[in-house]
């Protein structure tokens, strides 16, 4: 409390206690003057009401005398009410009067009573703001320590809906026009499909997402599938997903029927549940191994659909600042299809778009299960973000150590070459950053095998590069450290068409050529840049394993349909795939099936059924990149 609030407490009590003594005397005044009790709408309560005219006669007399009475009252109260008012001004009056009495002797007699309260109250308004302002930019800086990598992480991380949509960067590479007719073609095709097959559907709204673009035809979201919030730690919302009854059925009947390799079977659960979600990244797996990328395509479009329609109020993912934790099995299907649509949008040249799904695959999970760390920097080279790939690499990580991957490594070299030239015609050079040539310098002391693999990934078939190769620092294609090995499969197979470009080849051929002249200058930088490795990549295991080099692949294996007949299992067996004792014998492990031996077998069966997502192998020791089955295909 303060001065002046305990001040206008004071007046207000005496105020009050004016008021009422005034109260107190109107209310004699009105107690002494008589009224009169006589009503003259009593009249139309007499129900003795008579035809006869002289009754009639007598009770126009009688109306006559009460209107005269009336007419009286009437004057009698307008004079009451011209003195009520009078009396009243005068009554205002003497209130104002003595209102300026008591501010007059508040402020005088009682300033040293006011005084007195403020005294034993101990108000010190100043200290006590100041307290207020101090705490709280006290919490203000705790925040800011114990948050500031984690909201440069999700600025740097967040997306932007409109960059999402693969049809706007179309139209902004080839036009509206082109992407217009191309769309009214298929639509007409589509439709004509329909007609032929006599399928006929509703008229409804699909709800508008921002993943992916729902089709005319599809089926209405049937709400199987839910978002649910579980915990907020360190800034972040956690979440997971949620199944339904029917879909826990589907599930089941998946399961069962992916023990067996059935995908008719698999086919006929989506005939009855449009958005299984295990079910359609299964059969958009079959439809790319076939050839129809479309249809694959379409498949991973309905599972985005689905995932998106089924998100909470709070979850919004696309702002960077929710969790969505890998290591539940529900949320599996999130990754594998935002993955799958990363690549697709990559195949149809919209690089933009993949960024922005990358960018997101990298912010549900800190642990980044699928390795989209290893993609942005090819998406952002593509999309010419070379500013914001740069910003990327200072703010992601706290402690630089991002840099030390080969992609990163490599990919910032090339990002500051593009920089210096945009630099270069505006003349504003930044002189305290680090060339292109001496970055590219430093990747390559720090992974040398990476030349020797671009070399005969690209091709690279000029002369220089043979005696580049010929040189003991680049004629091995292996550091011996497995973690870093695989990692530059991984580059090599990413980003190998950026290298096409003459302008980087030539940067790339500088830096060797500096590499060698320094090395003959000072030997001893070559066991300085060997520690420096086994640093980075201290482990003896392959940190990375789970990351398949297939997986950064732009080629697709394509198996003709007639081959996988044998996977499309008889009727008879559908019927008795949701058999329990069955469903129970088929499944180990927790819900996959066993694991399959491949010794003694036709390698043929076993080439067709390792397509398929969900067939595993017994388990071998980890000798490094070179025994992924994937890698030297």
């Amino acid at each position: 409390m303060s001065g002046r609030l305990v001040k206008k407490i004071l007046n207000e009590k005496h105020s009050a206690q004016q008021f009422n003594e005034e109260e107190e005397e109107e209310d004699q005044l009105n107690n002494s003057t008589n009224r009169s009790s006589i009503n003259p709408f009593d009249l139309l309560n007499d129900h003795d009401y008579d035809s006869d005219p002289h009754c009639q006669e007598e009770e126009l007399e009688s109306a006559k005398e009460t209107s005269t009475i009336y007419d009286d009252k009437e004057e009698l109260s307008s004079l009451k009410n011209t003195a009520a008012v009078s009396t009243s001004k005068s009554k205002s009056r003497k209130k104002k009067n003595k209102k300026k009495d008591v501010s007059v002797a508040n402020k005088t007699g009682d300033g040293k009573e006011l005084d007195s309260i403020i005294e034993d109250l101990s108000l010190d308004v100043n200290s006590f703001s100041e307290q207020q302002v101090s705490s709280k930019v006290r919490a203000v800086s705790a925040k800011d320590q114990n948050k500031s990598v984690k909201q440069n992480a999700t600025s740097v991380l967040q997306v932007d809906p409109k960059y999402l949509n693969a049809e706007n960067e179309l139209r902004r590479i080839f036009g509206s026009k082109v992407v217009k007719s191309f769309e009214t073609q298929s639509n007409n095709q589509a439709s004509s499909s329909r007609q032929i097959r006599g399928v006929r559907r509703g008229h409804y709204n699909l709800r508008k997402t921002a993943l992916a673009t729902p089709a005319n035809h599809w089926s209405r979201w049937d709400g199987s599938l839910s978002v649910e919030f579980l915990e907020t730690k360190n800034g972040y919302n956690y979440f997971k997903y949620a199944h339904s009854s029917s879909y826990s059925q589907a599930q089941s009947a998946f399961e069962a029927t992916k023990a067996i390799n059935d995908l008719n079977g698999i086919a006929s659960i989506l005939m009855h549940h449009p958005y299984h979600l295990d079910s359609l990244l299964t059969m958009a797996e079959y439809f790319k191994v076939v050839g129809e990328q479309q249809m694959s395509a379409d498949a991973i479009a309905k599972c985005l659909y689905a995932l998106e329609c089924a998100w909470h109020p709070m979850f919004t993912p696309l702002q960077g600042n929710c969790q969505l934790k890998f290591s539940h099995d529900m949320n599996k299907p999130m990754f594998t299809a935002l993955f799958t649509h990363m690549k697709n949008l990559d195949r149809r040249g919209c690089h933009r778009s993949a960024l922005e799904v990358c960018k997101l695959l990298l912010s549900m999970d800190s642990d980044d299960p699928m390795g989209a760390i290893f993609s942005i920097d090819y998406f952002a080279l593509r999309a010419e973000e070379y500013a914001w790939l740069e910003k990327f690499s200072e703010e992601y990580e706290s402690d630089n150590s991002i840099w030390l991957f080969p992609n990163f490594s490599y990919s910032l070299a090339i990002c500051r070459f593009y920089l210096e030239r945009e630099a270069s015609k505006d003349a504003c050079v930044d002189a305290k950053k680090s060339s292109s040539l001496d970055l590219m310098k430093q990747a390559l002391m720090l992974h040398p095998s990476v030349i020797k693999k671009l070399v005969e990934k690209v091709p690279l078939k000029d002369r220089s590069w043979t005696n580049i190769l010929k040189h003991a620092f680049f004629q091995s294609d292996q550091t011996k450290l497995l973690s870093q090995d695989h990692l530059i499969n991984i580059y090599a197979e990413r980003n190998y068409l950026i290298w096409r470009l003459p302008d980087l080849q030539k940067l790339l051929s500088d830096a060797a050529q500096l590499v060698i002249k320094t090395l003959e200058n000072n030997k001893s930088e070559v066991k300085d840049w060997e520690c420096a490795r086994k640093v980075a990549f201290s482990s003896e295991k392959n940190e990375y394993g789970h990351l398949l080099v297939s997986d950064f692949s732009d080629s697709v294996a394509s198996i003709p349909q007639e081959n996988l007949q044998q996977f499309m299992g008889p009727p008879g067996m559908r019927e008795g795939m949701l058999d329990e004792n069955q469903f129970a014998n088929l499944h180990v492990h927790g819900n996959g099936p066993a694991p399959r031996d491949v010794a003694d077998r036709n390698a043929l069966a076993v080439l067709f059924e390792s397509m398929l997502p969900w067939v595993t192998y017994e388990d071998r020791e980890d000798g490094g990149p070179d025994d992924d089955p994937h890698i030297n295909q």
